[in-house]
């Protein structure tokens, strides 16, 4: 396992004091006299429809994920690209998200009873946990408060979320430089449970590992034969989709950790985290442990990453359209 040197080990713990600072500024019920019922608003509409689309619950966590490692879970994955400004939307991670339009029908309900007062970054990070909530997964608390940002960048967005690509060391300077830990990179991993996968993010592992159309060993073979008879049957495959946690896709379940060990994780960063002893022995404990130990795991990683790098206070806006800034 790579040891970060001292420089950083430095620099991440000014981090992690700059980040409990801002932490300071968001609470739980941080709503309950400006809008008492815009948590209740969040929850009752993903009650009422996420039921009628289990897959829906995996794009929306997917969508915060990205939001939060871009400039901070400030909602900047939210905004649309204009003629002056190719925003996070347009990067190629976040090309293939969905649900952008459930969190715009969210806010228009909770601007409805309450114009101006909650941040689109707040209903992203309450609809991500509801939605996998009511998907039969953990819960975590969200303490709100965020603000929205100002600014969505593409290329940011490109240089800051962790492609499938990812070998370990990438991992865990990526995770590292939003204070996330190695334990916090195995239990979020863990999201991959539920949701699906273009070809295109893993094809190469398929067909071209190595540039001289190989297969990637680290694969299994059985895994990676039925994968190109049954699902991405040609090397430049763009349209379909594979389940990342085949047979329960849409069940937060350990099913994910046991693929890995069985090496039929889908991604490269999947299988990189079986290649360092620590990680391996980990993702085993939780593989053959009860299930309720990953949900309080999971929901205490995942409560550390909706406040990274979050806007309180005077900075930043509460937008009244999450896909437009307000000036």
């Amino acid at each position: 396992m790579e040891i970060l040197s001292f420089k950083n080990l430095v620099f991440l713990a000014l981090l992690g004091f700059l980040i409990s600072f801002v932490e300071a500024d968001l609470k739980l019920g941080f709503y309950d006299k400006s809008c008492p019922k815009a948590e209740k608003i969040v929850f009752d509409y993903v009650k009422k429809h996420f039921p009628n689309a289990p897959a829906l619950a995996a794009p929306i966590l997917r969508m915060h994920f990205h939001d939060c490692f871009v400039r901070g879970c400030d909602a900047s994955v939210l905004i649309n690209s204009t003629s002056t400004n190719q925003a996070e939307k347009a990067a190629t991670p976040n090309l293939t998200l969905r649900g952008f339009g459930v969190i715009d029908i969210i806010k228009s309900l909770v601007e409805k009873e309450c114009p101006g007062v909650v941040s689109c970054a707040d209903i992203l990070a309450l609809t991500a946990r509801d939605a996998v909530a009511v998907a039969g997964g953990p819960f975590w608390h969200v303490p709100t408060g965020r603000r929205d940002g100002l600014i969505s960048n593409a290329t940011e967005a490109l240089n800051n979320i962790p492609p499938p690509t990812s070998n370990f060391t990438a991992l865990q300077k990526s995770f590292a430089n939003k204070g996330l830990n190695l334990t916090d990179l195995v239990l979020l991993s863990g999201a991959h449970t539920i949701g699906i996968s273009h070809c295109s993010s893993f094809s190469n592992r398929l067909y071209n590992f190595s540039g001289k159309g190989d297969e990637d060993p680290s694969l299994d073979k059985v895994y990676a034969s039925n994968l190109k008879k049954l699902k991405c049957k040609t090397p430049n495959d763009n349209t379909s989709t594979v389940e990342m946690d085949p047979g329960s896709f849409k069940t937060f379940d350990l099913d994910y950790y046991k693929l890995l060990l069985k090496r039929r994780g889908l991604f490269q960063s999947d299988a990189a985290l079986t290649t360092v002893s620590a990680i391996k022995a980990q993702i085993s404990k939780l593989a053959g442990g009860p299930l309720e130990v990953f949900f309080n795991a999971f929901a205490q990683s995942m409560e550390k990453m909706n406040k990274i790098e979050v806007k309180t206070g005077n900075v930043g806006e509460i937008r009244k359209n999450c896909a437009v800034f307000n000036s």
